[in-house]
């Protein structure tokens, strides 16, 4: 039988959490209510991030190792202290938004079964005008730590060089990020544009470690993802746990920490105490908001130089000054296959087409998996690898596309290899899926299609 519900006073508030005991993390035991007393532990620094801004609910009703959805409206049955307010998206579409200002928001949030805390980068006295640049590194597969730190030392020093003071925290997952607060002058799309000009410096300073390149076909090392920055894009905050098997950290740094630092030193467990030793290393965030008029300056000589404006999320409406939404492959071929490239790869075994019904690449691409999670999806490239152990020293870690997917109401994980470095007579056909998961169930398309 579930557990009774049972009632926390958090600052200054009645919580019922129900179902306590119920384990979240089972690698390593820890349940809904330590989850709870963990968020409550650090609410400090878990508020300096999210206090005040509009929150998507990421909801793990499972666990960590369970199916996510993602809940943009408010629900409606919900205490008269949860503050919300209403947010209009690139589709036209609205809908009100949960926003928490204290620690009995968070343990209300981690009740409904929200592991991470995903906050837009705005504040909901000023839906339009974003406070912080946020800097996501990006690991292609196969890129080892070590390069990651290197990439997020350069951003450190681009941020510096045109006027804004970073901010380090381990992502909690492959990544790493660092933010930087910003005068609140600049709309969604100018904050991207400096995104974009920050992400082709450091691929400058870094071209042999870091990429700005958004097509996954040209990308290396780390990529500096700057669509991040765009409207209606949510990131999770400092200190938010994420939902790994070792219930890991996006843990704030010092600058100095981050040449040595190892992101598995930072988990549930190990974080309270640290924050009980050091505080909120990013206390004075807010207190450093910067200009972008250098780094929007750069976007002017770079427009000047030639450079257009980079790609955006393919579900948003094409902007002006955004070069065509093609594979550089396909440009560069004129929309035919290259020599001694396969035709459009077949779908996997019993498909007629991929689940997003696009059109599939003329690179001579190969599918490995469909998976719920990516701990999943990589368990299954692992096996390929061993039935293809003479195909895999061909690729590069470009060459392996591990792509985050949107289902009807949660994310799953897609894996394909790139065949373009393997001899023609080597590569191996489309096989059956090593995982098959169905995004779309019972034949129900994708959303609004």
């Amino acid at each position: 039988m579930p557990d009774r519900k049972e009632i926390l006073e958090v600052a200054g508030r009645e919580v019922a959490i129900s179902n306590p005991g119920k384990v979240f993390f089972p690698r390593t035991g820890h349940t809904k209510l330590d989850l709870v007393r963990y968020y409550v532990g650090v609410a400090d620094g878990a508020l300096r991030g999210v206090a005040g801004r509009p929150m998507v609910l990421k909801r793990f009703v499972n666990g960590a190792e369970g199916e996510a959805f993602f809940q943009k409206r408010a629900p409606e049955s919900r205490p008269d202290w949860i503050d919300t307010v209403e947010l209009r998206f690139p589709s036209g579409r609205t809908a009100v938004e949960v926003v928490p200002h204290d620690a009995a928001a968070l343990a209300w949030a981690v009740n409904l079964g929200c592991i991470d805390l995903n906050p837009h980068p705005v504040r909901a006295d000023d839906l339009d005008h974003p406070d912080e640049l946020r800097v996501d590194l990006d690991p292609v597969p196969g890129v080892q730590w070590p390069q990651i730190r290197q990439v997020a030392l350069v951003a450190r020093d681009v941020l510096t060089d045109f006027g804004l003071t970073g901010w380090p925290k381990t992502s909690g997952s492959r990544g790493f990020h660092v933010y930087a607060r910003i005068e609140r002058r600049w709309d969604f799309s100018q904050v991207r544009r400096a995104a974009v000009a920050l992400a082709r410096e450091v691929e400058r300073r870094a071209p042999d470690l870091a990429t700005a390149r958004w097509w996954k076909e040209e990308r290396h090392g780390v990529f500096v993802d700057y669509n991040q920055n765009a409207k209606d894009r949510t990131v999770a905050s400092a200190y938010s746990v994420r939902p790994t098997s070792d219930a890991r950290v996006s843990a704030p740094l010092t600058w100095d920490e981050v040449a040595d630092c190892v992101p598995d030193a930072f988990t549930v467990d190990t974080v309270p105490g640290r924050f009980a030793r050091l505080g909120d290393l990013w206390q004075g965030i807010d207190e450093s908001a910067g200009s972008l008029e250098l780094l929007l300056g750069l976007a002017e000589q770079d427009e000047a130089a030639g450079l257009p404006d980079a790609p955006w999320p393919p579900h948003y409406d094409k902007q002006a000054g955004e070069p065509p939404r093609v594979q550089p492959s396909k440009r560069r071929a004129g929309g035919a296959a290259k020599p001694g490239a396969s035709a459009a790869a077949p779908p996997a075994p019993g498909r007629s087409s991929g689940p997003t019904g696009r059109r599939r690449s003329a690179m001579p691409l190969i599918e490995v998996a469909r998976a719920a999670t990516q701990d999943e999806a990589m368990a299954g490239l692992d096996r390929w690898k061993e039935r293809h152990p003479e195909v895999w020293p061909y690729l590069e870690p470009s060459d392996v596309l591990v792509d985050a997917m949107r289902g009807r109401s949660s994310t799953w994980t897609r894996i394909r290899l790139n065949l373009r470095n393997v001899p023609p007579a080597e590569r191996p056909p489309q096989e059956a899926l090593e995982v098959d998961y169905d995004p779309w169930p019972r034949g129900g398309g994708r959303p609004g299609g």
